[in-house]
């Protein structure tokens, strides 16, 4: 449930920051739907305390704009993010685990090179031929994943040196923003992204942080709403942070 008081806080924290509505447009996620978005003023230059009390109240990042839904008729975007130290790990998660533990791990900074480029292409052309996200370019690319804010990092995961998966993610003051995650459609068997969210997790929990936001999860929206899997979570509905599975009464 929501504390009042510091969702107060929180907002006058916010007082400063300009937000700006966009006109409706075509629904990324549900077909026939228009959307609204609210983004905060890409000319301020938003602290990283500033984005994670933004992250708190629902808002993502895309490229260098932080924004959140905004439609009138319809909340189906559904803001949502795992509490780490309450996480379970469920018997699929551990056999996705040592489907992968011949993978290399490393942390880099953001950046453009041929390999990602050519790993990013070929999962777009793959999976998500069909969305607005298609055909992919090098200026999307960048401009997407690359480009964005200095709390962002690339955590690639390697199999015998081959680069085979990308999350890219976003260092908050409590908190790990998940952002995006392509990999090499060859290697679906993997569950890749499902293993990309479980890293998160595991790091987060070891750095001591609370949550690992996950994006909106979109119950009619079948490439979302995989989203669901990672309980216990929390979803963000009109009375504040709401935990799902809700908890039995005592």
């Amino acid at each position: 449930m929501a504390n009042p008081c510091a969702e107060g806080r929180a907002l006058s924290h916010l007082e400063s920051i300009q937000f700006f509505q966009s006109p409706a447009h075509a629904c990324s996620y549900l077909e026939g739907r228009q959307a609204t978005t609210v983004f905060a003023d890409p000319e301020r230059q938003i602290s990283t305390e500033e984005y994670s009390t933004l992250s708190g109240l629902g808002f993502r990042r895309s490229g260098p704009y932080v924004y959140k839904p905004y439609c009138q008729t319809c909340q189906a975007c559904v803001p949502t993010r795992v509490p780490v130290r309450d996480f379970f790990e469920g018997r699929r998660h551990r056999r996705i685990r040592r489907l992968n533990a011949d993978l290399s791990m490393q942390i880099t900074p953001p950046r453009d090179n041929e390999t990602l480029w050519l790993l990013y292409q070929r999962y777009i052309r793959a999976r998500h031929a069909d969305g607005d996200m298609y055909p992919p370019s090098r200026e999307q690319f960048s401009d997407f994943l690359v480009v964005g804010r200095p709390e962002a990092r690339f955590i690639e995961f390697s199999l015998d040196e081959r680069l085979i998966a990308v999350a890219v993610v976003d260092w908050l003051s409590d908190s790990l923003s998940a952002i995006y995650t392509f990999f090499d459609p060859s290697e679906s068997k993997r569950s890749l992204g499902t293993f990309a969210i479980l890293e998160l997790i595991s790091r987060a929990k070891h750095l001591g942080l609370s949550f690992v936001y996950l994006g909106y999860w979109i119950e009619q929206s079948p490439k979302m709403n995989y989203k669901g899997d990672f309980l216990p979570q929390e979803r963000l509905g009109p009375s504040g942070w709401q935990r799902y599975p809700i908890p039995p009464l005592r």
